[in-house]
């Protein structure tokens, strides 16, 4: 039987998937009354995290954060010796490294995952899970993990999902954090966000289809080539800048770009692929 930890919008769509398959599951929350929202879809409610750990199926961890998932499992960790943690609460490439380091001192065998979904896609099209970690685990449980979204395994470093999981999310927020910046300079003419989206959705679709082409000037390492030039680049956003500023919106999501331009600009290479801002994002340490 699959014990599900926390049992909040997404813990509650995972738990859910399976319960409506006939797969029988203990669930619990610190919020008890989240948790009893499945026991009418035949969920066994559990009061406390030690009964709900009880058996000897596998420990699904769906928290807030790092820091929940040790207040949880740390007071029953004895009990989780031998036992399978699946973690899908969103933690940062350090923090599932740790968390594994954690997992193997205990005896616990432990595989991280990176939801890319929200909640009412689990278990339908689109719903896609990095896994990082243990290989057993991935393997000996996939039929299960299979049924909340398509299933990809990045190897034995459990850093992996995350550092993929938070990489796609840096392109999304900032997405819509363009979108927005647009929406903003057309409701200064009286334009609706939905009327913008209607022409910007289709726009950012087709040139997704130009990210292979970076990709390939970036991992070769040659920016000399024939792609827009940083210069150009330069002038194309002084330009959305300027017509920001006339409309009366704010400049905050497009200035720092801007600044990398003009940092690599001002280092010598104005006349290279603007792609070459990789260079800079990538120059600072790990921490």
């Amino acid at each position: 039987m699959t014990t599900f930890l926390g049992t909040g919008a997404m813990g509650t769509a995972l738990a859910a998937t399976l319960l409506d398959a006939g797969l029988p599951a203990v669930v619990w929350n610190r919020d008890p009354r989240r948790a009893q929202r499945l026991a009418g879809r035949g969920a066994l409610v559990a009061d406390t995290v030690e009964k709900a750990v009880a058996g000897d199926g596998p420990v699904i961890v769906c928290l807030f954060d790092h820091r929940s998932v040790h207040d949880v499992l740390d007071p029953v960790v004895g009990a989780l010796a031998g036992r399978t943690v699946i973690n899908l609460t969103t933690t940062t490439p350090a923090e599932s490294r740790e968390l594994a380091g954690w997992a193997a001192g205990h005896g616990i065998a432990y595989l991280d995952g990176a939801i890319l979904a929200v909640p009412d896609m689990i278990g339908g099209p689109g719903s896609v899970i990095f896994y990082s970690g243990s290989a057993a685990v991935f393997a000996g449980h996939r039929a299960v993990l299979d049924r909340w979204g398509e299933s990809t395994f990045f190897g034995a470093d459990a850093g992996l999902a995350p550092v993929y999981d938070m990489a796609m999310l840096t392109g999304m927020y900032t997405m819509i954090a363009g979108f927005l910046h647009g929406a903003a300079m057309l409701a200064a003419e009286g334009v609706p966000a939905a009327e913008f989206a209607r022409w910007q959705a289709p726009f950012l679709a087709a040139m997704t289809g130009s990210l292979a082409g970076y990709a390939a000037v970036v991992d070769a390492g040659d920016y000399a080539g024939e792609g827009q030039s940083l210069r150009f680049t330069d002038a194309a956003l002084a330009a959305l800048l300027r017509a920001s500023t006339g409309q009366g919106v704010s400049t905050e999501v497009l200035q720092p770009v801007h600044d990398l331009v003009r940092r690599q600009i001002a280092a010598g290479h104005g006349n290279l692929d603007t792609a070459r801002i990789f260079e800079e994002l990538r120059s600072r340490p790990r921490s």
